[in-house]
């Protein structure tokens, strides 16, 4: 079904595309410690590791989903619950989605969306353990912004998703590798991801607007920029995450490879900051009242 949504979305898609350039058992294995290795390299893939979550099993996919699920229920109505939704949700349907032939390699996509979540993870840790030196800048902008009630839902959504697609991704991709052991791209696993996102996102910006605010389903626009609007500018995200894993990955030396991930933390601080600009409240004039007292009666609806 195609559902509409607003604050002030059209100038957001305009101004976001110019802002920047370019079921488990309880017996599953524990995870590795990947955030004891974060956001520098990964842990190495391995098929064979006994380990469920380094040989990118679907154990270690549910134990993520339960990871997920258990994070999303201890925030309430925290603005920071829209993004998470939205990251449970994806999952969840990437877990159904493995069940059936839909990736050249899914273990190692398992391996790799294991380690994704966890730079998440990592983030909203340190974040939330007040160790603000250890969160990187886009992250930061977007935990500050949900932690003051600053922007609508939109913008709650979107922080998320920028900091963990612009900034994030492209650190993932490069250190997991962007080529098989035959030497062959792996890029058409990345772009199927973008499948499963179009299939969930237009039920679970419904679901936020169901369970924590409304006003994220308005439909006084005045075009008929909608979902897809949204979607475009995630898969447009994901296409630059790529390409600067790939700078990164022909980084002539560490020294020009560092240049290329303070470029990208930058664009991705920007990005946040032209979010919260174009959906934060106006002073004096809205709050996040009324969002607030819709949760606090909603947030539990199924």
């Amino acid at each position: 079904m195609e559902r509409r949504w607003a604050v002030g979305v059209v100038a957001l898609v305009a101004a976001i595309a110019l802002a920047v350039p370019v079921a488990a058992s309880a017996d599953d294995a524990p995870f590795v410690g990947w955030t004891a290795l974060l956001p520098g390299l990964s842990f190495p893939y391995d098929p064979a590791s006994p380990d469920d979550c380094q040989a990118g099993r679907v154990q270690c996919v549910n134990r993520t989903v339960r990871d997920m699920t258990r994070r999303f229920d201890a925030l309430g109505c925290d603005h920071d619950a829209v993004f998470s939704l939205i990251y449970l949700r994806v999952t969840e349907e990437y877990r159904q989605t493995i069940d059936g032939p839909f990736f050249d390699d899914t273990p190692f996509v398992n391996y790799e969306d294991t380690l994704f979540a966890h730079y998440y993870f990592a983030a909203f840790d340190a974040w939330d353990a007040g160790r603000i030196a250890a969160v990187p800048p886009a992250w930061r902008v977007a935990f500050a912004a949900a932690q003051r009630r600053a922007v609508s839902a939109a913008g709650d959504l979107l922080l998320g998703i920028n900091a963990h697609v612009q900034r994030d991704l492209p650190l993932v991709l490069y250190s997991v590798g962007l080529v098989r052991p035959n030497g062959t791209s792996r890029k058409a696993d990345h772009d199927r991801v973008n499948i499963i996102l179009n299939r969930v996102m237009d039920d679970v910006v419904a679901e936020i607007a169901r369970r924590f605010d409304p006003s994220i389903q308005d439909t006084d626009l005045p075009t008929d920029l909608d979902l897809t609007g949204l979607f475009q500018i995630v898969a447009g995200w994901r296409e630059k995450a790529w390409r600067n894993a790939e700078l990164l990955a022909t980084a002539p030396t560490a020294d020009a490879r560092a240049l290329v991930v303070q470029q990208i933390e930058q664009d991705a601080a920007t990005e946040a900051r032209t979010i919260v600009g174009l959906t934060g409240y106006l002073p004096l004039v809205q709050s996040s009242a009324p969002r607030d007292a819709y949760c606090a009666v909603h947030h539990d609806d199924p």
